[in-house]
């Protein structure tokens, strides 16, 4: 596996992270075994960065992954995040107290007394930047974590707190029907020294050598979503179906082309593709041996265009506190 830096002071991790979002059965009902031995799988692959947040599953996917590394002692960098308070109203809670509190019970689902990598999972608006950084500091400092950092946030907000603190990454949704990190955050990491790790580079499932049907994507989340909603997803099915033609044409699974098409974007970029099944790491495990040529590069983009998906990437009650930006 291709090592590449997490932040400018952070760890080598394998270029390919792993998103342990659907063990918390966001997208579906799965089992401990079947997420343990997924697991194995994505370790045994040299996959060693691995992402997870308080939220999935309301701590089964924390849980899930300390009596993982309980049993198989796997030497992993782990990122988890918090800010969200269910309510109700639901809201974003950015202050040392919540924080703080998010933290110590992640560690304690997790086993671990510190972890590599901590995000607020959103910004509070109401609550200064500043205030914010210097918490999230302060937990540096105590050895609580090793550096932090920043999710659904624009460039601006990356900036303002660099200077504030060093942040180690930013996590925002990027894929090939997710541009809008290209507005700016790609460009701002860079700059920065700044990890950038795309979440859902695989559109949530949309990217795999067989098309989504409706009736698979009535989840709690998905199930919301615009994108996956009547007529749009039909829609969306379709154009996607002409770059898998586009990647089986070239002996590539489609996931791989599309996970090779974030990896090309930066040496700072690291995607952390998630599955609940072992055995779906096969399908895109080749995406770093992917290398396009000048004509792939204008192939995807004629068949994909910046800005081709159908629908907005969440539903309303999905957006709260995500920061927007535009040129």
């Amino acid at each position: 596996m291709e090592q590449r830096k997490l932040g400018a002071n952070g760890p080598w991790v394998g270029g390919i992270g792993f998103g342990a979002m659907s063990f918390g059965g966001i997208f579906g009902a799965t089992t401990t075994e079947e997420s343990l031995k997924c697991m194995d799988a994505v370790y045994d692959a040299g996959i060693d960065f691995i992402d997870t947040a308080n939220v999935y599953g309301m701590g089964i996917s924390e849980s899930l992954l300390g009596q993982w590394l309980a049993s198989r002692k796997a030497k992993v960098a782990i990122a988890t995040k918090a800010s969200f308070e269910n309510g109700p109203p639901r809201r974003v809670n950015n202050s040392e107290a919540h924080l703080r509190a998010e933290l110590e019970g992640s560690l304690k689902r997790l086993g671990r007394d510190h972890v590599e990598l901590f995000y607020i999972h959103r910004r509070e608006h109401a609550r200064p930047l500043q205030e914010v950084i210097e918490t999230l500091a302060k937990f540096v400092k105590e050895g609580l974590i090793g550096g932090y950092g920043l999710s659904e946030v624009g460039p601006s907000t990356i900036r303002d707190a660099h200077a504030i603190h060093p942040v180690t990454a930013v996590q925002n949704e990027y894929s090939l029907w997710s541009r809008q990190p290209e507005l700016g955050v790609i460009r701002a990491c860079k700059d920065l020294g700044i990890a950038f790790v795309p979440f859902s580079p695989l559109g949530r499932g949309m990217f795999g050598d067989t098309p989504l049907s409706l009736a698979d994507v009535q989840d709690v989340f998905r199930g919301v979503n615009p994108r996956f909603m009547e007529p749009n997803f039909s829609r969306n099915v379709a154009a996607i179906d002409k770059f898998r033609d586009f990647a089986r044409a070239r002996g590539w699974s489609t996931p791989a082309a599309a996970l090779a098409w974030v990896l090309q974007k930066g040496d700072h970029l690291i995607p952390i593709p998630g599955t609940r099944k072992a055995e779906n790491l096969s399908a895109w495990l080749a995406a770093p041996t992917i290398r396009f040529t000048d004509e792939d590069w204008a192939e995807i983009d004629r068949i994909l265009p910046a800005g081709f998906a159908w629908g907005d990437r969440y539903g309303q009650s999905q957006l709260l506190e995500i920061e927007t930006y535009y040129c």
